[in-house]
């Protein structure tokens, strides 16, 4: 924070303001949701109320600050525009508006996420475990707000969006990128393979190397995004910090699948640089079978949409509610696959690419931390 603004209250910069609908059989309403980590709104699909039932809702106007009761310190604070101007929320999605003779709206809220502002809003959300935190509205004063003139608020925030626009492009290029290599493997894939398709039990095997828990001993975690999008390192986990017994370590060459998020492409093979690390058992690891299938050629075609959003067909269900991805579903999966030899020709072909996507995933944590960076010089007054 700049030590030269002036600090001001929340609680003289907002006020609640809520708007509640008589909700009719026969009228759609379409709900709002906030993504955390300052990530903005999303749209829910209309429902009538018949659906929404004895329900409350809200009517939501452009302007309107957002604080998820339940999330907002983990950063469900957002700013309604003209997009959200007549749908509505929850109560757990309290409105409030601006005093806008003292405060730009969205200086404002992009305050309120960055990780000063985020601490001092976790601080007024009692509770426990995270997920039973609930935002206390009553002492949002307890907020502090640096506040420069409006002037300089709307010069920052233009300076913020600025450089945000650059950093959403610099991620379009990327997105582009990795599509244009998916679809070479994948065309490459399809011209090589042959005709008949088998089961995937043909070519992997579950393979799982468990390891007992021991007390207070550190096990480096990974998680696996969704969609292709590889694994990722994380903070150790250490014995006594979780229920689990057992933890599945990984190795170079392991196929991981996430049980629970497999259905929307949590599957990904393990690098070099993260055998070793632990995953919970809810992460199953397969091994390439030495005559059938090549681990070189399996970790060009996992990252692609053709190979991943198969898993779909190995689970029952619709979005969140879908079953776990089980190994023997995953399995019965059926694949048509080049022989040993053309998986070695494409492998070669494959190298360039490999190289590529790893230069990728280590760009995404750093272009995620750009903005971060860009609000914390920004509400130090370096921009």
């Amino acid at each position: 924070m700049s030590t030269a603004w002036p600090t001001v209250s929340l609680g003289e910069l907002i006020r609640l303001e809520r708007r509640p609908v008589d909700v009719i059989a026969e009228q759609q309403y379409q709900e709002i949701g906030t993504y955390s980590y300052g990530r903005g709104i999303f749209h829910k699909r209309p429902r009538s109320g018949l659906e929404v039932g004895n329900k409350d809702l809200f009517l939501m106007r452009e302007g309107d600050v957002i604080l998820q009761i339940t999330f907002a310190w983990e950063g469900a604070i957002a700013l309604c525009s003209k997009a959200e101007d007549g749908l509505f929320g929850s109560v757990r999605y309290p409105t409030f508006r601006v005093n806008e003779e003292r405060c730009y709206a969205p200086f404002l809220v992009k305050y309120l996420t960055t990780r000063e502002g985020l601490e001092q809003i976790g601080r007024i959300c009692p509770g426990s475990a995270g997920r039973n935190r609930v935002l206390a509205i009553k002492r949002l004063p307890e907020v502090k707000i640096p506040l420069p003139s409006c002037g300089e608020q709307r010069r920052i925030v233009a300076r913020i969006e600025e450089m945000a626009a650059k950093v959403e492009e610099a991620r379009k290029l990327q997105e582009n990128c990795r599509k244009a290599l998916n679809t070479f493997v994948s065309a490459t894939h399809a011209i090589l393979s042959s005709s008949s398709s088998e089961p995937l039990s043909n070519f992997i095997e579950l393979c799982e190397d468990e390891i007992p828990i021991q007390i207070g001993a550190p096990y480096p975690q990974v998680g696996v995004r969704g969609f292709g999008g590889g694994l990722f390192a994380k903070s150790p986990v250490y014995g006594g910090q979780t229920t689990y017994r057992a933890f599945n370590r990984l190795y170079s060459g392991a196929l991981v699948m996430s049980q629970v998020k497999g259905w929307e492409g949590a599957v990904a093979m393990t690098p070099q640089e993260l055998a070793g690390y632990f995953a919970s058992p809810e992460y199953r690891t397969f091994r390439c079978k030495e005559d059938r299938c090549l681990p070189d050629y399996l970790a060009a075609l996992v990252p692609t949409e053709f190979f991943w959003s198969r898993l779909k067909d190995a689970t029952r269900g619709v979005g969140a509610r879908r079953e776990r991805t089980r190994p023997e579903q995953f399995l019965q999966l059926k694949f048509s696959m080049p022989s040993l030899s053309d998986q070695k020709r494409a492998v070669a072909m494959f190298a360039t690419i490999n190289t590529v996507r790893e230069l990728q995933f280590e760009i995404v944590p750093e272009l995620d931390a750009i903005i971060p960076a860009i609000l914390d010089k920004a509400f130090k007054g370096e921009l």
